[in-house]
């Protein structure tokens, strides 16, 4: 389930078009407008808030694509793999 919240929060703190859902494990920073740095400090909020973790300054700095997202979450206990 939190694989489907992980991409439910960034379609939403990204204002994401549907033609790119299937891109959407792929995305990295900055590599479409709608990631710029307010939309990634968006997205930092809503991923602390959707999975109830508070982010340090290295995973904020880190959040460079969605695969490093998953990885971030693990590293705070959050499983991304259903």
């Amino acid at each position: 389930m939190s694989i489907v919240m992980l991409k439910q929060v960034f379609r939403e703190a990204l204002d994401l078009p549907a033609n790119l859902e299937d891109q959407l494990e792929t995305l990295t920073y900055r590599s479409i407008d709608q990631w710029d740095s307010i939309a990634h400090m968006r997205l930092v909020s809503d991923l602390e808030s959707a999975f109830d973790i508070l982010l340090e300054t290295e995973d904020v700095l880190g959040l460079s694509s969605f695969e490093m997202a998953r990885q971030i979450l693990a590293k705070h206990g959050v499983n991304t793999d259903a």
